[in-house]
């Protein structure tokens, strides 16, 4: 046993242990799995995917299970029992099976490397586990091993799967686990959810990947956990574990000033004034640049305050912990002496690139994980902290390390995108232009998309750098908080006119409100971060469908070719295209009333998270096994619209086959023209595989019509050539000639895009 197991057990223990053993409730005692290939040994080559678990020493973690009576901080065996479960125990005998190792020096990790990991996977399918409909008694993580599923992605051009969050979520409270309160990114092991499945699944799930030309993408979350064993052996003073998180101890003498905790609740959210106060004492730092996720009465601030708690030591003692998130989600702590948050995030980490065989892991939440007191009377510095930028370093450089990448969900602004991935994650999800390419898809105007997009390149943050994606299980995000932050009282060129950045910020939430969900009732807002919707219920509502009974099969090709334009923008430019499985089936939102009891609290992102049946194995189920509602479906299965050449599937493959044949998923954007159309948008790159220096490397021009009318139009850009030739990639047809003026004209249909590729002039003799 390890030296943190040396301790004799009782002969109950060992019997438990040995029952769920032979129950298989837990992994074989120092068992041994060696892998030795030929490809591990020319790993070091490069190969032509990432998959660090070769490089892992074999070892599993050790789990056993005791028969507990009394849940308190002052029983050692209730204590021992939330040890043996803590994230934090886990990363230390994980993290010991890499030090000393050869294995640990043979990649590069400094310098993020966006290419790299595009060149690895570039074409990603995002999971949801608890909204995927599978057959009777199959689980998430087997079926997303299904060959006819690895096959339909081949088929598509999907080289690439995001698992979302299967590890063990939620809380404890006694001897008992609480549910998630956030979509199982309430992490509290590194277990793998029963529900979703066992680890043994999800090594097959990365095994027929591979086999397939793919690679599988797991979650961390480094900015909090959920109130499992970690939280509560803190809560106990125990050890180092109060500094995992953000925590402060109250003195009994100040009790007075925290609020009573109701029964049935461990915690309170703190109002503003009590915020204010433990702040003017010196207890916390107190009000933060903005509170995500604001509900009056259940979320005013980012604090809250535990009940009473019987410690370790039998001290009773009550905590104010920080939470970016819902109350159930406290925050991890990355300076504190104890480095014990560092230790659990990378332990984590490991396990899932290790043990499970993953290429590389999403960061979720990963901008919030330094907090500073500000001068009297300002927010704490909560956003663009140095902190977190270092322990973003921290985390993607030990990721590369072992061979992988990283993928940050970073929605700050430009600047902070730019800087965190100057050292931080490899790639980041591209809040950039998200809300830019639906306002023009609302408003049929890309005035505000070509904004951005210029913005962007102006400020160092390249397409290529970014993750571009549809729908996930997340809102569409209009917080827009580059505009409506740090660039505020920036003057922008807007609408004929001049418009401060926070201006244009206000502008563009109200004609996105106003489009989606006031003249569609089936889209709501959800807080203040944005609109719960899909892809295909956000496209109704443009075209001016106000009730999910008004949409029709007569509305189908509309929606679809609107849906292809959408995968034509985020696919026809450098980066990651990434697609969930409600865009593959074109499904709407779920009506209220079939999840009133999850939007209670004001989550309305579950009308956006229905269930969907990708491979029709269970036509009859009106759920998804974790509960969700089937949602309608306006394109059928995979294998349908496989079969039916004016699908969406059948479209988006030969979308993905010319990005794949061009390559420009690894090119260089060079320009954002001006346009002759308002509906029209031109995005120029340089197919130069990812060289700079090949000036003289092909050109390509994106070409697309947010409208659901014909327009026509004139593409200009200094970097067009007089004499070269536009040609279709799709049908090898010369669309246009460069004029003297670096321009060309020509017609789009509704919802149109071309991928145009000059040739260029021909020389005379």
């Amino acid at each position: 046993m390890d030296d943190a197991d040396e301790r004799t057990m009782t002969d109950d223990e060992l019997v438990d242990a040995q029952q769920a053993a032979a129950a298989g409730d837990i992994d074989e005692v120092g068992e041994t799995v060696t892998e030795i290939s030929y490809d591990e040994q020319r790993y070091p080559a490069r190969p032509r995917r990432l998959r660090p678990r070769d490089q892992f020493r074999g070892g599993t973690l050790r789990r056993f299970l005791t028969d507990p009576r009394n849940a308190n901080g002052g029983n050692p065996s209730y204590v021992e029992w939330l040890v043996r479960q803590s994230m934090l125990k886990d990363a230390d005998v994980l993290s010991r099976q890499l030090s000393g190792q050869p294995s640990m020096w043979r990649n590069p990790y400094a310098r993020p490397d966006a290419r790299r990991a595009i060149e690895s996977t570039d074409v990603w399918f995002t999971a949801y586990p608890i909204s995927l409909i599978t057959r009777p008694g199959e689980s998430f993580l087997d079926a997303l091993g299904d060959e006819a599923l690895w096959e339909a992605f081949e088929w598509v051009g999907i080289n690439g799967i995001h698992t979302g969050p299967v590890k063990r979520a939620g809380g404890i409270t006694g001897w008992q686990e609480t549910p998630s309160v956030d979509g199982h990114f309430d992490r509290i092991s590194t277990q793998i959810d029963p529900e979703f499945g066992d680890e043994n699944a999800f090594r097959r799930v990365a095994d027929v990947a591979e086999s397939h030309g793919g690679s599988v993408i797991d979650d961390i979350v480094p900015g909090h956990t959920g109130k499992g064993a970690d939280f509560r052996l803190a809560e106990m003073a125990y050890k180092d574990y109060p500094g995992i998180y953000h925590m402060v101890e109250i003195p009994r003498e100040d009790w007075a000033l925290l609020p009573e905790v109701p029964a049935g609740r461990d915690s309170v959210n703190l109002d503003a004034e009590t915020e204010r106060e433990l702040s003017a004492r010196g207890y916390i730092i107190g009000e933060l640049q903005r509170v995500i996720f604001y509900t009056p009465g259940v979320k005013e601030t980012n604090w809250s305050a535990t009940a009473p708690v019987v410690g370790t030591d039998g001290l009773e003692r009550r905590w104010v912990y920080l939470h970016y998130f819902k109350e159930g989600q406290p925050s991890i702590n990355w300076l504190d002496p104890t480095f014990a948050g560092m230790r659990l995030v990378i332990g984590d980490a490991l396990h899932s690139l290790g043990d499970l065989g993953t290429s590389a892991l999403r960061l979720d939440a990963n901008g919030f994980l330094g907090v500073e007191k500000s001068a009297e009377g300002l927010p704490a510095w909560s956003e663009g902290h140095p902190l977190s930028h270092a322990a973003n370093h921290i985390i993607a450089g030990m990721v590369r390390k072992v061979g992988g990448f990283t993928f940050q969900e970073l929605n700050l602004t430009m600047e902070d995108i730019r800087d965190t991935g100057a050292v931080g994650a490899d790639l980041s999800y591209d809040f950039v232009t998200r809300p830019g390419y639906h306002h023009a898809l609302a408003t049929a105007n890309t005035e505000f998309l070509r904004l951005a997009l210029n913005t962007a390149l102006e400020t160092g943050v390249e397409p290529v750098q970014l993750v571009h994606g549809m729908q996930n299980h997340d809102e569409l995000t209009y917080e827009l908080v580059h505009w409506a932050t740090t660039h505020r009282d920036t003057v922008y060129p807007f609408r004929h006119d001049e418009h401060t950045g926070g201006e244009i910020a206000e502008m563009v939430r109200a004609d996105l409100t106003q489009k989606l969900t006031i003249e569609a009732d089936y889209n709501l807002v959800f807080t203040q971060n944005g609109i719960a919707c899909t892809t295909a219920s956000l496209i109704a509502a443009t075209q001016g469908k106000a009730t999910l009974d008004e949409i029709t099969e007569a509305d189908i090709p509309a929606i679809r070719d609107a849906h292809l334009l959408l995968a034509k923008y985020n696919s026809w430019q450098p980066g990651v295209f990434a697609l969930s499985g409600w865009d593959l089936t074109g499904s709407l939102t779920l009506p209220a009333d079939d999840v009133r009891h999850l939007i209670a609290s004001g989550d309305t992102r579950w009308i956006e998270r229905g269930g969907h049946d990708l491979l029709d194995v269970a036509p009859e189920a009106v759920s998804s096994v974790s509960g969700m509602p089937r949602a309608r479906s306006l394109y059928g299965s995979l294998g349908d619209q496989q079969a039916n050449p004016e699908s969406f599937l059948s479209g988006l493959r030969d979308v993905l086959r010319i990005r794949g044949d061009h390559g420009i998923a690894i090119a260089t954007q060079v320009d954002i023209p001006q346009v002759g159309h308002p509906s029209m948008l031109v995005m120029v790159h340089r197919l130069d595989g990812g060289d700079r220096r090949a000036e003289d490397a092909p050109l390509q021009i994106t070409v697309l019509n947010f409208s659901g009318e014909t327009i026509e139009g004139t593409v200009r850009s200094e970097f067009l050539v007089p004499q070269s030739t536009a040609v279709d990639a799709a049908t090898g047809d010369v669309v246009g000639r460069v004029d003297e003026l670096q321009s060309f004209s020509l017609e789009l249909g509704p919802y149109a895009g071309l991928f145009l590729v000059l040739d260029a002039p021909e020389t005379e003799d």
